[in-house]
C-alpha cells in the first residue's frame, strides 16, 4: 500500500496548483559541502562505489533532508551513469573530474554503441530509489534525473569536461547524421532510463541540459532541444494515481525559454542570468519556474542571503507556479549553515506571496 505523501508542496508547485508557501529544494544538495557526505564518500571508497551501493546511495540522499527544511529529496547519483552503462568506462580524476577510458572517437564508435538494458546496468539506481522511498516514509517527494542527450554525448565525444567542446561539435558540423544517431540513441536510453526511475518510486524527474547553453541558438534547437521534446513525450507522466512533473534545467538558454515551454515539460529551471520576472512573463502559465539564486550568494553573509532570497522571491512575484532552487548546483566551499539559512528565509518571506486556500 502507497504511503501517503505528508509535503506535497513541491508537485503541486510544478503543476502550477496553489500552495500555501513556496517549495524549496537545492541542486546537488547532497554533496561535498557536507562533511556528512565527505565521510560517507570515504566510507564508499570511490564516487562510482558510492553511486552503485543502494543503502550509501540512500543515505547521502537523506542527509541534506536531516539538517533542512526541505521540500524534496533528489536520488543520489550522477549523469554520466548512462555512458558508463553504454560500456565507456567512466573513472574520476582527482582534481580535473570524469573521464571515459572508451571515448566515441569516430562514427564506427557511435554505430557501435548500445542500448543498454536498463534493469541489468543501471539497476543500482532503481534499488536506491526502492530504498530512499521507503526511509523517507511520505516525508516529501523524491526526484529522479539524467543529463540531456546534448550534455551526456559532450561528455562520450571529448572523453571527460570540455572548455570549448570542440569536438562534439565538430561532429555536429562535419557529420550531422551521424550526431543525430547518436542523440537518438541516447534520448531513447534516457527515456527508458527515467520511466523506470518513475516506476522504481521517483515522484518528479529533471533533465540537466548543463550545456545546451553552449550551441548557436539553431544548432541547440536542432540538437538539444529536439531530443528533450522526444524524452519529455515518451515519459509515463502518471505514477500511483498522481502526475509525475517534469523539469528541464537548460543552463545558459535563457533565448530559448519559448522553445523549451512548448516542450511538453512541466516544468523550466531558470540560471541567475535572467530575472524570474522577465522569465515568467516569457513563458506565462505554460510551465511552472525553478531557481534561480546565485549560487556564490551562498558564500555571503547571513543577511545578504537573505535579502537575495527575499528579492529572487519578490521577482517571481505573487501566484503559483514557483519552486524555489539555486541558477545551478550548490558548490563544494559553501558553509552549511548558510544554507540552512536560505530555505528558512524562503519559509518565512514566501506564504506572503500565496493565497490562503
Amino acid at each position: 500500500m502507497a504511503v501517503e505523501l505528508k509535503n506535497d508542496l513541491l508537485l503541486r508547485a510544478l503543476c502550477r496548483e496553489p500552495v500555501d508557501r513556496t517549495p524549496v529544494w537545492i541542486m546537488r544538495q547532497a554533496g561535498r559541502y557536507l562533511p556528512e557526505y565527505r565521510a560517507t564518500r570515504a566510507e564508499a571508497g570511490s564516487f562510482m562505489d558510492l553511486c552503485q551501493a543502494p543503502e550509501l546511495a540512500c543515505e547521502v540522499t537523506l542527509q541534506p533532508l536531516r539538517r533542512f527544511d526541505l521540500d524534496a529529496a533528489i536520488i543520489f547519483s550522477d549523469i554520466l551513469t548512462i555512458p558508463d552503462a553504454m560500456g565507456l568506462k567512466l573513472y574520476f580524476v582527482a582534481g580535473e573530474g570524469p573521464r571515459f577510458e572508451f571515448p566515441l572517437q569516430s562514427p564506427e564508435d557511435v554505430r557501435r554503441l548500445p542500448r543498454p538494458d536498463i534493469a541489468e546496468s543501471l539497476g543500482y539506481v532503481m534499488d536506491a530509489i526502492a530504498v530512499t522511498r521507503r526511509e523517507l516514509d511520505g516525508k516529501v517527494p523524491l526526484i529522479g534525473f539524467s543529463g540531456s542527450p546534448w550534455t551526456l554525448a559532450t561528455y562520450m565525444i571529448e572523453g571527460g569536461s570540455s572548455k570549448n567542446f570542440s569536438k562534439a561539435k565538430r561532429l555536429i558540423y562535419d557529420q550531422p547524421a551521424v550526431a543525430h544517431e547518436l542523440l537518438g540513441k541516447l534520448a531513447d536510453t534516457v527515456t527508458a532510463y527515467l520511466n523506470a526511475q518513475i516506476e522504481s518510486g521517483a515522484q518528479a524527474v529533471q533533465v540537466f541540459d548543463t550545456w545546451g547553453g553552449a550551441l548557436s541558438a539553431a544548432a541547440y534547437e536542432e540538437f538539444s532541444l529536439r531530443y528533450m521534446a522526444r524524452i519529455v513525450s515518451g515519459l509515463d507522466r502518471e505514477s500511483r494515481g498522481r502526475r509525475v512533473p517534469v523539469i528541464l534545467f537548460s543552463k545558459g538558454c535563457n533565448t530559448q525559454l519559448e522553445a523549451l515551454a512548448a516542450s511538453g515539460c512541466d516544468a523550466l529551471g531558470v540560471d541567475w542570468t535572467i530575472s524570474l520576472a522577465e522569465a515568467r512573463r516569457r513563458v506565462g502559465a505554460r510551465v511552472a519556474l525553478q531557481g534561480n539564486l546565485d549560487p556564490t550568494v551562498l558564500l555571503a553573509d547571513h543577511g545578504a542571503i537573505r535579502r537575495e532570497v527575499e528579492a529572487t522571491l519578490s521577482s517571481f512575484g505573487p501566484g503559483e507556479g514557483h519552486v524555489f532552487n539555486l541558477g545551478h548546483g550548490i558548490t563544494p566551499e559553501v558553509d552549511p549553515e548558510h544554507l540552512g539559512v536560505l530555505v528558512d528565509a524562503v519559509r518565512e518571506f514566501s506564504p506572503a506571496l500565496h493565497r490562503p486556500r
